[in-house]
């Protein structure tokens, strides 16, 4: 799993956070996310069910950011 600030982390429990700063090297985690809508910020290391939806992809039918399917992450 490969992120940037500014992408969306779609956790597998259904919560959605803004990834605000990558710790890890070359956009590994643990990431600094602030989770929506409440904006609590915590420093998360996802788990296999997490995926990042990249900053400016179009959002789902629900309106929210569309979801990058397994096996399909950004790999660079």
């Amino acid at each position: 799993m490969k992120a940037k600030p500014g992408d969306t982390l779609l956790a597998g429990s259904g919560s959605t956070g803004l990834i605000v700063k990558v710790l890890g090297a070359d956009g590994q985690p643990p990431y600094v996310v602030k989770w929506l809508p409440g904006g609590h910020i915590a420093m998360v290391d996802p788990d296999q069910y997490a995926r990042v939806s990249e900053s400016g992809q179009p959002t789902g039918a629900t309106g929210g950011p569309g979801l990058v399917r397994p096996g399909r992450e950004r790999s660079g």
